[in-house]
């Protein structure tokens, strides 16, 4: 069953136009990464999934977990919101609170209000948050306050709390680019954990390439806010990502990279689009 679908959904902001006529779709249960330099369209189509935008136009539309979220640039109410979660490069916990603390708003939604309000959370719902810590490799630190872990580690209070929050979809925007390389490698771990146990949906925005090649078996690839590669990540040539990235590339693709796949590369029609072309 498709758990998220997006089509020609387009998003001009002034002069730019953020996103032209996109159209993608993720099954679910797949793990898929997006990737594409800054500027390209990939935070700005994750906020549009999560229903933080609305499109341009009327034949945008955004379809997620078969409940239409947006469509001719409106919101739709009722949309699925608690059962996604996004989680961002700023971690968004609260510094002054303690991280089981930060880990338990994940249950606002679900209990009465009154009782999110004063921070009165049943017994059961402390175990469930203190067992999302666990899951996540945390479990010693749920008594510290937020503000005192590292960067790695409040990313994964951050994915401890939409355990809690039992979403479906867990939409991630640039996790690690904020994060060593071990931290990074710990919280793909535990994306990857929490996909292949328990089935959750990710999409995963990335500007680390050899993550989405080691992590997910599909990559979506945005330039200019049109998709222009959508495949599997074991197709990312050097070359394709070089062209893609331009000058960055020598930061973003690792030497060691593994020997040239099946390549992928970009080319441009008579109306200058750039399509996906495996040769």
């Amino acid at each position: 069953m498709t758990a998220i679908s997006v089509s020609s959904l387009s998003k001009r902001y002034g002069k730019t136009r953020a996103l032209d006529n996109v159209s993608i779709e993720v099954q679910r249960g797949e793990m898929v990464a997006l990737i594409g330099a800054s500027g390209s369209g990939k935070s700005t189509l994750i906020r549009h999934i999560a229903g933080l935008e609305v499109g341009d136009g009327e034949a945008g539309k955004v379809v997620v977990l078969g409940e239409v979220s947006q469509t001719a640039g409106r919101l739709v109410r009722g949309r699925p919101a608690g059962r996604v979660a996004v989680i961002f490069q700023q971690f968004n916990l609260v510094g002054r609170l303690s991280v089981l603390t930060n880990v338990l708003i994940g249950h606002l939604g679900r209990v009465p209000r009154w009782r999110g309000t004063l921070g009165l959370f049943s017994r059961s719902e402390r175990e469930k948050a203190a067992t999302a810590l666990a899951r996540v490799g945390i479990p010693s630190v749920a008594a510290q306050r937020s503000s005192t872990l590292s960067g790695g580690q409040q990313q994964r209070a951050a994915i401890a709390r939409t355990l809690v929050q039992e979403a479906e979809i867990l939409i991630a925007d640039e996790p690690i680019s904020a994060l060593d390389p071990s931290s990074a490698r710990r919280v793909m771990d535990v994306l990857a954990n929490i996909n292949s146990q328990d089935s959750i949906t990710i999409l995963v925005s990335l500007h680390q390439i050899e993550y989405a090649r080691r992590y997910c078996k599909r990559t979506i690839a945005m330039r200019d806010g049109r998709v222009v590669y959508d495949g599997p990540s074991t197709s990312l040539s050097n070359s394709f990502l070089a062209e893609l990235y331009g000058d960055a590339s020598e930061e973003l693709v690792l030497p060691k990279s593994p020997a040239e796949p099946l390549p992928a590369r970009l080319v441009r029609s008579s109306c200058l689009k750039p399509v996906h072309v495996l040769a």
